[in-house]
């Protein structure tokens, strides 16, 4: 597995994805994900993006958008994204990248620390109100120095080890079906969906 940032031939997979997911992204531009991918099958396993706010003053990141496909889930494929999209935002010189979210305990893993949403800049108080519309009012926001972000080693060994939940781990015995296991005599059969009675 490794992450990769998007290429403009992964913008029609992104957008699938992004409405599959139920969210909304009125910002999308390919060029601001990451993709998780396969080594060996280049199958795609899940998405990220970082989202900058900009004031008169300053400007702010937000890791606007995490996603792991559901065969993918539980692997680490969505603590690699955040890691590369927090190492993007340190290359950027952000001192601070925040998130909204209705999972917290997530982000808390990685050092992340909740933040009052009154103690957030005006655009990022605006940004925590419409994620709240989007999805509850249990959302809340979070923010980690890129410098003291922390990739738990279960993560990382998990990632290394990643294949999709729908096939077999390396080492499992795959059993192939055959006619017989489902009542049908491939002896007496006269064509592919004759059940021979």
């Amino acid at each position: 597995m490794y992450v990769r940032d998007a290429k403009n031939r992964d913008e029609v997979w992104l957008l699938d994805r992004i409405e599959e997911s139920g969210l909304e992204d009125p910002a999308f531009r390919s060029r601001d994900y990451v993709i998780a991918l396969d080594e060996e099958s280049g199958a795609k396993a899940g998405l990220g993006r970082v989202r900058v706010h900009q004031t008169d003053e300053e400007e702010f990141c937000e890791l606007a958008f995490v996603l792991t496909l559901d065969v993918w889930r539980g692997q680490g494929v969505g603590a690699h994204v955040v890691e590369r999209l927090v190492a993007e935002a340190d290359d950027a010189e952000f001192d601070r990248v925040y998130t909204f979210t209705v999972e917290p305990d997530y982000f808390l893993t990685f050092g992340f620390e909740p933040v009052d949403g009154d103690d957030l800049p005006p655009v990022l108080r605006e940004r925590l109100d419409a994620v709240r519309a989007e999805r509850g009012d249990d959302a809340i926001a979070l923010r980690v120095d890129p410098e003291a972000f922390e990739m738990p080693e279960a993560y990382r060994d998990r990632f290394k080890r990643a294949t999709p939940a729908d096939e077999p781990d390396p080492g499992e015995v795959s059993i192939e079906e055959t006619a017989e296991d489902f009542g049908i005599d491939p002896e007496e059969t006269t064509h592919k969906y004759d059940t021979g009675r």
